[in-house]
């Protein structure tokens, strides 16, 4: 396969990585301007965290997470309602031969480092932590 259409460690290409960032920032400014007209879009706060495109550009997954996570799903049931009109919006603002389909989930990634950063800090993962460190004066 060519270089363009996988990066070598077998993660997304550059290209991908790039569309999926320019689709966030047109992303971004859509719901800033409030240019999506529903009652549970209005009053909230919205951050476009990621967006992952597949490989044949065709379908994007947008992940959302509202300030404060409060209205989760009531946000991503709007924003996949809407995704229709969205993706007519960023066709405006985002230059691609194709617009992907867009699909809006919850990003779960903030909670994922919460529960990584609570379990880091219980007190027998850091006791073990402080006795696998080796001293400076010890010789293995």
């Amino acid at each position: 396969m060519s270089r363009s259409q996988h990066s070598g460690a077998g993660g997304p290409s550059l290209r991908l990585l790039r569309v999926g960032e320019n689709i966030r920032h047109a992303m971004s400014a859509i719901l800033t301007r409030g240019e999506v007209q529903d009652p549970a879009l209005n009053t909230a706060s919205i951050t476009v965290s990621e967006v992952r495109v597949s490989p044949d550009l065709r379908n994007a997954t947008i992940f959302v997470m509202p300030l404060g996570g409060d209205k989760e799903g009531a946000i991503v049931k709007a924003l996949n309602h809407h995704a229709t009109f969205i993706r007519g919006q960023l066709s405006r603002s985002v230059t691609m031969k194709y617009m992907p389909r867009l699909r809006f989930l919850i990003d779960e990634s903030f909670d994922e480092a919460s529960h990584i950063e609570a379990l880091l800090k219980d007190p027998r993962v850091v006791r073990d932590l402080e006795h696998d460190e080796p001293q400076e004066g010890d010789e293995d």
